[in-house]
């Protein structure tokens, strides 16, 4: 998965290239451990259904996305969608979800409070792999939407 992400990032901005770790960087916590940064630089991607809509949303490791929000941009209730579903809407497995290159053509929502950080690290396509990558950049290449959708 790491290759896939690579080679479309890098048909963007051959300068940014995914970091693989020995350990694991599946959650936030692991994540920024291993990094030796604040939890808000890990961009949490979380997948999200409404009835057959799903949208995935990208939000910094230190907020929680607020429902209500949710339910606004997609239209009914919002679940989270479950780890078969993410692996086929997405490609990617749940702790390696990368925000772009996905099987499904589905809505990326970015959440504005990642704007508080120069660089932002998105999973990278595995459980120990993180992309560096600006929030602008990540605006560009996943062709999201720029979205208030944590709590306050």
């Amino acid at each position: 998965m790491i290759d896939r992400v690579r080679e479309y990032v890098q048909s963007y901005d051959p300068s940014i290239e995914p970091i693989v770790f020995k350990e694991k960087t599946g959650t936030v916590e692991e994540a920024a451990r291993v990094l030796g940064v604040e939890p808000g630089k890990i961009a949490k991607s979380i997948l999200f259904r409404s009835g057959d809509k799903y949208g995935l949303f990208v939000v910094a490791g230190d907020r929680r996305i607020d429902q209500k929000k949710v339910k606004t941009l997609l239209g009914s209730k919002p679940k989270m969608a479950s780890s078969t579903e993410v692996e086929a809407v997405t490609g990617y497995k749940v702790g390696g979800v990368c925000p772009f290159n996905l099987l499904q053509d589905i809505p990326v929502y970015l959440d504005e409070t990642m704007q508080r950080f120069n660089v932002v690290y998105t999973a990278a396509g595995s459980a120990n792999s993180l992309l560096p990558i600006s929030l602008e950049k990540l605006m560009e290449i996943t062709g999201g939407s720029l979205v208030d959708v944590s709590m306050s």
